[in-house]
């Protein structure tokens, strides 16, 4: 149940029957009325725009309409106050028993509490990760698997219908030179000494594995052949092998996809002919020549004709091109295959998350999505910023390259598959995060997945010292009423707002903000459990008062519910003891 939506239908209620008995206005428009929490929460828990949206329609003054709304609100048994503020503001301050019965709602839904229905079973395809097949995930990987998993769980629970599909980028010249990597790794398996790793090849010790697998599969054959002979043999083969790293190393972060989807099968299956050939025939691609870049020009540019995309009809800067000076196609050519096909699969809503480097090439694809779609495709690209990774407050290098890059594994066995995701949400997507293997293991207020793993294992702990002596069955059932102190009804509050905060955070895409409220919910609880030490009329368990002690522990458990819901989401396991 959504608070702030069924309090909008309610207003939209009342609205219509002043406007039955002749008070307003009939057929005013109400889509730009919204109820959201006010500013101050010392203005109340309800705050809505309706008397400010409306007045011009109904001209009124503002106030003078905000009147009989405000005393037909009034009259519901769920408001226990009403006030007018500023030019025409409505604050609504609502019954404690309301908010007990929202308690309820939660014991009585457990983890479904905050499942709606807005999605409406719209097919979403969120595309993450997609690193190249050339090597195992690093950090920054790490962070972008972490945000589109949370984010496909997120739209799930909103109801929509989530596709988690992982782009293999295994063609183009990474491809030819890992095969080449490969190749030189074959080779040492078979006993030659080849030295120091030539400058352009890959020097991770991860490819030995598969020099020895072609060694003993393949013999000595291709050692002194011609590479035209071995190469597509070595290149299938090497992003075979590192594309069962990659999955390895998800599974470990508890990731798993829908859809693995070939870039080299786009141009096997002619699907980037057949996609340019749906925007030629649009009148979207032509012969021309680009106007230099701005700025320096770089060393091999030169005016000269090319296949061209009309990108700047939709938004983006300059056209595009389609075709590189060999006559192959460019990768963003292959790009609009890609997105082509989506459309084709019945992919309206499309998500990609891609890392912070690639920002220059957002709008050449969202042109490129509202061409391919005529305008009925949306795409948004989530970008994904880098994670500083340090040791007690001191950087730690990495660089794929070199082959010193710390793994996305390396990180997973040290600190554990849950802080790395927890961690990795408590930062919107664009932000730069930092990820001290020190601090997300220490434990300290300071370090927000043990901080709120805590208040779990706390109420568990706390329900199974209770079961000892009284019955902890049915405390959806308790007597609510008991619950009086302010804290506590601040803490319902909090529960309360569970289901709004799915639907916000599912719309805006943005699974960070279900981080941001576990840590507020963790703080209300710890707060409230701190003063029970000091006032032991405030305790969970109160011996001599068990329908008191039984109030207490259905709030608590509401607490570890709604916190067992927002793990659950983001990937992260509600421990029971800690």
């Amino acid at each position: 149940m959504n608070v702030f939506k069924d309090f909008r239908t309610l207003i939209a209620a009342r609205l219509d029957a002043l406007a039955a008995d002749g008070v307003l206005p009939e057929g005013l428009d109400y889509s730009a009325i919204t109820v959201e929490p006010p500013r101050d929460a010392s203005h109340g828990d309800l705050a809505t725009n309706a008397a400010l949206v409306l007045a011009r329609q109904a001209r009124r003054k503002p106030r003078e309409l905000a009147g009989p709304l405000a005393e037909a609100l009034a009259g519901e048994p769920a408001v226990a106050g009403v006030e007018i503020a500023g030019p025409g503001f409505i604050n609504l301050r609502l019954a404690a028993d309301y908010w007990r019965e929202r308690l309820r709602d939660v014991l009585r839904q457990g983890t479904a509490y905050g499942d709606c229905d807005i999605g409406a079973g719209q097919l979403v395809n969120i595309e993450f990760v997609s690193a190249n097949p050339t090597g195992p995930m690093h950090v920054g990987h790490c962070r972008g698997a972490v945000f589109g998993d949370a984010l496909a769980a997120l739209l799930k629970k909103a109801g929509f219908a989530v596709s988690r599909e992982y782009y293999i980028n295994d063609a183009g010249a990474q491809i030819d030179v890992l095969a080449r990597s490969a190749h030189l790794r074959y080779r040492e398996a078979l006993g030659e000494d080849i030295g120091d790793i030539p400058p352009g090849l890959y020097p991770g010790d991860y490819l030995k594995p598969v020099g020895a697998d072609l060694a003993a599969t393949e013999g000595a054959c291709w050692v002194d052949a011609p590479e035209a002979s071995w190469l597509a043999l070595f290149r299938g083969a090497a992003s075979e092998a590192m594309m069962t790293m990659i999955r390895d190393d998800l599974a470990a972060l508890g990731i798993t996809f829908d859809v693995f989807f070939s870039e080299r099968s786009l141009a096997a299956n002619g699907r980037i002919e057949k996609a340019l050939a749906a925007l030629a025939d649009k009148g979207l691609i032509y012969e021309g020549v680009l106007e230099p870049p701005k700025g320096k020009l770089p060393d091999d540019w030169e005016p000269r004709p090319q296949t061209l995309f009309r990108s700047t009809r939709f938004g983006d800067d300059v056209d595009r091109a389609l075709k590189k000076s060999d006559g192959s196609w460019t990768y963003f050519a292959a790009d609009i295959a890609y997105h082509f096909d989506k459309v084709e699969r019945g992919f309206y809503q499309m998500i990609d998350v891609w890392g912070a480097d690639h920002g220059g090439y957002v709008k050449r694809m969202k042109a490129a999505v509202a061409a391919i779609s005529d305008g009925r495709a949306s795409l948004d690209v989530k970008l994904c910023q880098l994670v500083r990774l340090l040791r007690d407050g001191q950087p730690m290098k990495m660089s794929k390259r070199a082959g010193s890059f710390v793994t996305l594994r390396e990180v997973v066995d040290e600190v554990g598959k849950d802080v790395v995701r927890f961690i990795m949400l408590t930062r919107k997507n664009d932000a730069p995060l930092d990820f001290d293997f020190v601090k997300v293991t220490e434990a300290s207020r300071d370090n927000p997945v043990l901080y709120v793993q805590y208040v779990h294992a706390r109420v568990c702990s706390v329900l199974r010292k209770a079961a000892e002596e009284i019955d902890t069955s049915r405390l959806a059932d308790a007597a609510l009423g008991r619950l009086v102190h302010e804290d506590e009804l601040a803490l319902i509050r909090l529960l309360a707002g569970w289901p709004r905060l799915i639907e916000t955070a599912a719309l805006a895409h943005e699974p960070h903000r279900v981080a941001f409220y576990l840590y507020d919910i963790a703080s209300a609880f710890h707060g409230f459990w701190n003063k029970g030490k000091e006032d032991p009329g405030l305790r969970f368990i109160m011996a001599e008062d068990v329908e008191l002690t039984r109030a207490r522990l259905a709030l608590i458990s509401g607490v570890a519910t709604v916190i067992a819901s927002g793990l659950e989401l983001m990937g992260v396991e509600p421990v029971e003891e800690m």
